[in-house]
């Protein structure tokens, strides 16, 4: 899953794509470089992040959707936990919605989901809002805690009406999780034990604080951890970096 960020504040590319050509040009380049799936993001939900009101999103992210759909015919995923632009975004051919908020932020998301052919990503993440705080959060078990959170929203949206087949699992990074960079570890190490949810698992490393270093050395120390991550059991792993990361799992199948 290659990542197409709208925003002009994103912590590892802000600014970068945030016209129309260039956002067009890095899709092409995701496509040619092996992408299987574009997630657009048009709001930052990092630490100290500004919220973006929905109109100055769906400006971001609507125009860019409409031109990418015409040019691609690779799964195309909308970062946003707002239900009325992912309900814009499905009716222009998106496939899947993937909600930091893991459907709490909007009440009306899973009423736009249910009934759609669209794929919803629920991820785990330690704070209520959208965006994540810098807390040291300590965890007694953290596959535990992760493995109740999903079951219970996994049967929310089943209660409102998402069938199973939707539903895909990320089990967050970095400090959605906390800023004690040990449980990012201790969730690729432990991954596989998701497995019984029954759900494919995206796994979203790329670029995250907990790697430390600078932003290319992030995108190095990041590749065997998504090679452990695939191993163990992730059926997506979404890069900044397609090039490095698909050159590195070829070098592993050999």
């Amino acid at each position: 899953m290659g990542i197409l960020n709208l925003t002009p504040d994103s912590f590892s590319d802000g600014g970068l794509y945030n016209t129309m050509e260039k956002a067009i040009r890095r899709v092409e380049e995701m496509e040619e470089e092996g992408a299987d799936i574009i997630d657009i993001g048009g709001e930052s939900t990092g630490p100290g992040a500004p919220e973006v009101k929905l109109e100055e999103e769906i400006k971001r992210v609507i125009p860019v959707l409409q031109e990418i759909r015409k040019r691609t015919k690779l799964p195309i995923s909308i970062d946003t936990y707002k239900s009325e632009l992912a309900n814009q975004a499905l009716a222009l051919g998106a496939n899947i919605i993937n909600d930091v908020t893991a459907l709490r932020a909007d009440p009306k998301m899973a009423k736009v989901l249910a009934g759609s052919a669209a794929q919803i990503v629920l991820m785990y993440s330690k704070d209520n809002s959208p965006r994540t705080t810098i807390e040291p959060k300590i965890y007694t078990d953290i596959i535990a805690t992760i493995k109740d959170f999903f079951d219970e929203r996994i049967k929310y949206a089943k209660n409102q009406g998402i069938d199973a087949s939707q539903v895909i699992l990320d089990p967050g990074m970095g400090q959605f999780v906390s800023s004690i960079p040990d449980y990012s570890y201790e969730i690729i190490q432990r991954l596989e034990e998701l497995k019984d949810l029954h759900h494919p698992i995206l796994i979203g490393i790329s670029r995250k604080s907990f790697l430390g270093g600078k932003l290319k050395e992030r995108d190095q120390k990041g590749l065997p951890l998504a090679a452990i991550a695939y191993l163990k059991g992730a059926s997506i792993i979404r890069t900044h970096d397609i090039k490095g990361t698909k050159e590195f799992f070829k070098n592993i199948a050999k």
